[in-house]
Order: structure tokens, then C-alpha cells, then sequence
């Protein structure tokens, strides 16, 4: 087994089949459309089960898209679900490594099948245009595929030791810990989800799997997908409600040993107080960040122009890599600025199935909400440079849609500048010295990703060396501070940002869910 991204947009492109990737969409976005709007089961040790309540989800880019009913799930059926992987658990860690392994490939490879419908099931759910949801379920892909390698190659993490003895055996063995909860986001409702479960069950853990209220219908998929694979009943099981109950009920429960955790901040922090008030217990949490672009003055203008944008503004400022500051260089400052502008202007915002659109909706009104507060701030405090309207005409009436948008002249003391917004919202400084415009990189409490554009290799080197975060490029076109590909760049949060120090997608993620046990053997 070798390991290759999915990669389906370029690698269509290169073969020629561009026009064969539109069309795919295209046609599973009508047969999508056609089957939205049903009920949707909690799963809990491989049977359906009907809640006493259920909420609605309708699309961000229509609200009258109605994309279906989900149960909302009661303490009692959390509790189930929790004894129901318990359940599950001794037979899943004892089977062997290269099974899981099995199941695991097969579930990638339905999901491959499926790739076309789970997109644009995608785009409608949570607003991904095309281009961003088809790399969504290729990282889902990548995820499954990639940690199955990682186990293969390592045999399942169990290593023979040496001896400090005659007649002494030693191996040192990783070990499964029981049962994980697994709390996704809304804005990765497919690769998010499939990452953090594939890492509790492939090394033989069981979970419970509670996606956000706003995207419940992927992780549906992905249960599906391991069920039909042939994972035994109860070792996967799906429950959905709101975090503020049903996400406290999970951290909350004892037979939890473990969370997997993508979120904001906040929840995060009292997730894991909770969670951990009584014993010592892995809590994995990616908490966000506030991410920086750096624009020297040897920077290519052009490359960093539309990296910066692209890091800022791609699904909408709604990803936990997204750029939300740039630093510009006083002596480029004026063209950077002047190009980003009219780079800005120049996006196009509508419904994410069309072929055009690069930005779509935001994932609710309390996003908008929060955005016409943020324009509000910038226009007290500094000024609106390009955007800074909410889109409520036409074709925009029902859905969330506003400008992409660019803050001048603000304090790098200001919560618009410190504090992470998720919103197409891009605030730009200016700095004259490289080590001053680390340091305001680094004043933040965050330590997720951090971008520069400069061709001087040694302005580089110093940026890597002295910028605190866990995912940093040089010169990155296709986004400043976004698009860590599985089994390349980890991703990882340092500061804030997240609880481990180790990266999805990367070597030691795995091993997280387990803990060493250390055996010997005397003959």
C-alpha cells in the first residue's frame, strides 16, 4: 500500500476531464435536490432509534431547502449509546490490526463511490462550493486511506524492546483506551468527522460520534458507509441534538474514556474541564485560530495578492486556517493593498452549486449577525476598505450571504485583530521590520497556521524559525494559510489552537487514542 491524495479536481483537470467533473456534480446535485427533506435515525448499536423530538436543517443558501428532520436525542439515548460502544469495545480491540485495517479501505471506497453525491449533499447542507466540497470528501478519503498505512506500517504499534536480561522478551504495545466520543464542527462536516473517527475505531477504540446541529446529514453518510464496510454494530454509533445537551451529555458521561474534539474555543475549554474534573483522561481538541499572512517587500505581489485572498475569503472565512490578518510591508503596502482590493471586488458570491460562485453563504444568521457587528467595529475604530454589506436582494434573499470583506487602519490591540471571527473578514496591518511583524503574529493567544510571501530565502527561514504556530507556508498561491494536505502537513494547533501538539494527518496522530502498555516475558 502506497498512499496517494485524492486530489479528484486536479487530477481531472489534468487528464482532460474537467468538463467530466462539472457534469458528475452537476447531475448529482439534481438527484440530491430531488431526495432532500426526509427523517434521518439516531444509529445506536447498529439499529435505528426514533428520539422523542427532531429539528430541522434547512440550506444556508436557500432556507426554504428543507435538507431534513434530525432526531434530537435525549441523556437517556446518549447513555445508550455510550453502553452500546462499551458493549462493542472488547471484541473491536481484540480483533486484529489488519482487519480494521479492512474495513477501514472498504469505507473509503464507498465513499469514493459516493463522492459526487456527498459533495453536493455538501453544498447544500453547509454552503462548499463545488471545488471546496469535492476536497472535502477527498480529505475524508485521504484520512481513511492514510491512517490505514500508518497501522500497516507500524504493525499495529506494537514493537519488540530490548533486553536488559537473559532469557528477557519485551514488546512495547499500544493499547485501545474504550470508548470515544467524537464531537465534529459544521465547516468539515465530512473530512473532520471521518478523520477524528477513523482515528478512535481503526486502532481499536468504539465511539460516539455527535456531529454539529448544522451538518448532521454527512456524518449520517459516513456511519453508513462503515456499516455497509461490515464495522460490527455498536462499534460506530450516531447520535444528533444540540452541543449545549447533547455534547455535554457525551463529555459528561463516565464510560466516555476519551474526546475527540473540533470547535470553537470556548466549548472547547469547558468540554475539557469537564471531562477531566475527576480523573486523567485524553482529551484531543482543535480550538481555531487567528491566523496571519506576512507580505515582505520581497514578496511576489501578485502570488501574495491572491494566496492572501483566497486564505481569507475560500468558504467564506469559515475554516479554522483561515486568514484573518495580513501584514504588509510599508514599502509595498500601497500596491498589495490596492491589488487586494480589486482582487476582493472581483468575488463572486451566490448559490455554491453554480459553477461561478467562489464564495457562498455563511452557516447561519448568527453569523450574519456577528458580521454586520464586526463591519460595525471596523468603521468605529478604522475603516472598510472593500465589502462590509449584507446580500439580502434577488438571489440572496434566503440565504446568508455578504461580501467578502477588508479592515484597514485598525489597532493590533483591537478583538478584531486578537479574536478569531470565522468570517470573510481580512484585517490588514503594516509593519516595517520582518522580527516586528513576527512578534505581532505571535501576540495572539492562538498557534494554528501563519503564511509568508517573500522570495528571500533567509526572511523565510526566520519567519519559520520565529512564528508560533503549527502549519506554517512560505509563497502558497493557492491559499496563504490554508489547505494542509493529509500525509504532507499535519495539521496541528500550538498555544490555543489545540491540546496535543499533534496533527491530523500526520505520523502521530494515531497514536493519541492509544496508551503504551509495556510487557515482558521471562523464559
Amino acid at each position: 500500500m502506497t498512499f496517494e491524495n485524492e486530489n479528484t479536481f486536479l487530477r481531472m483537470k489534468n487528464a482532460g476531464k474537467e468538463n467530466e467533473f462539472h457534469s458528475r456534480y452537476e447531475a448529482a446535485v439534481k438527484k440530491v435536490r430531488s431526495e432532500t427533506g426526509g427523517t434521518y435515525p439516531l444509529y445506536i448499536g447498529g439499529r435505528t432509534v426514533q428520539a422523542a423530538g427532531t429539528f430541522e436543517v434547512h440550506s444556508p443558501s436557500d432556507s426554504s431547502l428543507l435538507i431534513g428532520r434530525f432526531q434530537n436525542c435525549s441523556g437517556r439515548d446518549v447513555s445508550a449509546a455510550v453502553e452500546s460502544a462499551a458493549d462493542a469495545f472488547e471484541g473491536w480491540s481484540r480483533t486484529d490490526y489488519r482487519a480494521r485495517v479492512s474495513v477501514v479501505l472498504r469505507a473509503a471506497a464507498l465513499i469514493e463511490e459516493g463522492k459526487f453525491e456527498l459533495a453536493a449533499l455538501m453544498s447544500m447542507e453547509n454552503g462548499k462550493n463545488r471545488y471546496e466540497s469535492v476536497a472535502d470528501v477527498d480529505e475524508a478519503i485521504d484520512f481513511l486511506r492514510y491512517y490505514s498505512e500508518l497501522m500497516t506500517i507500524n504493525k499495529g504499534y506494537r514493537v519488540a524492546m530490548g533486553s536488559s536480561a537473559p532469557g528477557e522478551e519485551n514488546h512495547s504495545s499500544m493499547k485501545p483506551y474504550g470508548v470515544w466520543g467524537v464531537i465534529s464542527p459544521f465547516n468539515f462536516p465530512l473530512a473532520i468527522s471521518t478523520g477524528m473517527t477513523t482515528g478512535a475505531i481503526i486502532t481499536g477504540n468504539a465511539a460516539v460520534l455527535k456531529p454539529a446541529s448544522a451538518t448532521p446529514s454527512l456524518s449520517f453518510r459516513l456511519h453508513e458507509a462503515f456499516m455497509r464496510a461490515g464495522l460490527p454494530a455498536g462499534v460506530l454509533n450516531y447520535i444528533t441534538g444540540p452541543g449545549a445537551t447533547v455534547g455535554n451529555e457525551l463529555v459528561s458521561n463516565s464510560g466516555v474514556s476519551g474526546i475527540a474534539f473540533t470547535g470553537s474555543r470556548e466549548v472547547g475549554l469547558k468540554s475539557m474541564r469537564k471531562f477531566t474534573e475527576k480523573t486523567f483522561k485524553p482529551f484531543i481538541a482543535e480550538l481555531g485560530g487567528k491566523n496571519v499572512v506576512i507580505v515582505s517587500a520581497k514578496a511576489d505581489i501578485a502570488r501574495a495578492v491572491e494566496g492572501t485572498a483566497r486564505a481569507a475569503f475560500g468558504f467564506g472565512g469559515q475554516k479554522c486556517s483561515a486568514a484573518s490578518r495580513v501584514l504588509v510591508n510599508s514599502h509595498v503596502r500601497d500596491e498589495f493593498v490596492d491589488r487586494l482590493v480589486s482582487y476582493t471586488g472581483s468575488i463572486t458570491v451566490g448559490d455554491p452549486t453554480e459553477r461561478g460562485t467562489y464564495l457562498g453563504p455563511l452557516i447561519s444568521r448568527e453569523a450574519v449577525a456577528k458580521f454586520e457587528k464586526a463591519v460595525t467595529d471596523a468603521r468605529e475604530s478604522g475603516r472598510i476598505l472593500s465589502g462590509g454589506r449584507v446580500l439580502r436582494e434577488g438571489a440572496y434573499a434566503r440565504g446568508n450571504y455578504v461580501q467578502p470583506t477588508l479592515a484597514d487602519r485598525l489597532p493590533f490591540d483591537s478583538p478584531l485583530f486578537m479574536e478569531e471571527l470565522f468570517l470573510p473578514f481580512l484585517c490588514i496591518g503594516e509593519y516595517d521590520r520582518l522580527d516586528e511583524a513576527i512578534d505581532i503574529a505571535n501576540s495572539v493567544d492562538y498557534g494554528l497556521t501563519a503564511g509568508i510571501f517573500s522570495k528571500d530565502s533567509a526572511e523565510v527561514e526566520s519567519f519559520f524559525e520565529g512564528t508560533q504556530a503549527g502549519v506554517c507556508y512560505a509563497n502558497k498561491q493557492g491559499g496563504a494559510t490554508t489547505g494542509a494536505m493529509v500525509g504532507s502537513q499535519p495539521f496541528v494547533g500550538w498555544k490555543m489552537s489545540g491540546s496535543t501538539g499533534k496533527g491530523a494527518g500526520g505520523l502521530y496522530y494515531l497514536t493519541q487514542f492509544m496508551r503504551e502498555q509495556s510487557q515482558a516475558v521471562y523464559g
